[in-house]
């Protein structure tokens, strides 16, 4: 898995699953996985992993990667998408929830994420985890700033979505409150940990990057240091939340419990 910050807190909640469950195996739902860059290596580590897509081809890549690191047994594809979830995923909300939710590069693309976030509280257990990794506005302001592309920062900035103008691919850029809101107003879940996720990546010098394996543990290791500085998290790349699913589940829409 990618980023240092974010697995190490994606570690630890597979090994509170993993106590918890009686068979060991935590249960994974990863929403808009695409190709399986966190499901596979969750899977290698011992996790069932369900991952909805809208993209046939993605799904496709995700079998392929599955089966290479031999972990396809424990890799369930489903084609759907976040307002679809809890009837894609009906089965295992009805034997008691996902352990951990995924919801990385999701909020930014979807149509509702107000919706979104709420189908992702559907599918976690009670105590399960929800993790989201968004799009950070305030990252992209800089990054045109420097770029010298004054007027699509300016739009960054000031437009209510953090959209560019209309060539803009993202529906939307967020920032840590925003995304805590949303988390929030599911009313079934509680913010824990929000950081930064690539605070380095845009703004490292190429003498670091070609610096070789000393300089590029000591970029590690600030990475690390800056991720959770609030001033700091959320000029990086993109914004890690994770909640904490504290209340019960409602009644799946469509059905009587």
């Amino acid at each position: 898995m990618d980023g240092g910050a974010v697995r190490r807190v994606l570690d630890a909640e597979v090994e509170r699953a993993r106590v918890a469950r009686p068979d060991g195996r935590p249960r994974v739902v990863d929403v808009g996985g695409g190709s399986g860059s966190w499901a596979v290596p969750l899977a290698a580590v011992g996790c069932a992993v369900t991952v909805v897509d809208v993209s046939p081809n993605a799904l496709a890549a995700l079998e392929r990667r599955a089966r290479e690191a031999e972990v396809h047994a424990l890799v369930t594809p489903v084609q759907g998408d976040a307002d679809q979830l809890p009837e894609v995923v009906a089965d295992l909300i009805d034997s008691g929830g996902a352990d951990l939710v995924l919801g990385h590069g999701l909020l930014e693309v979807v149509d509702d994420p107000a919706r979104a976030a709420a189908s992702l509280a559907a599918v976690a257990a009670p105590g399960a985890a929800v993790s989201v990794l968004a799009s950070s506005r305030h990252a992209a302001v800089l990054w045109h700033i420097l770029a010298g592309r004054l007027e699509e920062a300016r739009a960054v900035l000031t437009d209510p979505d953090g959209r560019y103008g209309p060539d803009d691919t993202l529906r939307r850029r967020l920032d840590g409150p925003t995304v805590t809101a949303l988390l929030e107003e599911t009313r079934r879940l509680r913010v824990e940990v929000v950081q930064g996720d690539g605070l380095l990546e845009a703004w490292l010098p190429h003498a670091v990057r070609d610096g070789g394996a000393t300089a590029l543990r000591g970029a590690a290791e600030l990475e690390d240091l800056a991720a959770g500085v609030p001033a700091l998290r959320e000029v990086a790349a993109r914004l890690h939340v994770l909640a904490r699913a504290v209340t019960p589940r409602g009644p799946r829409p469509g059905r009587e419990e």
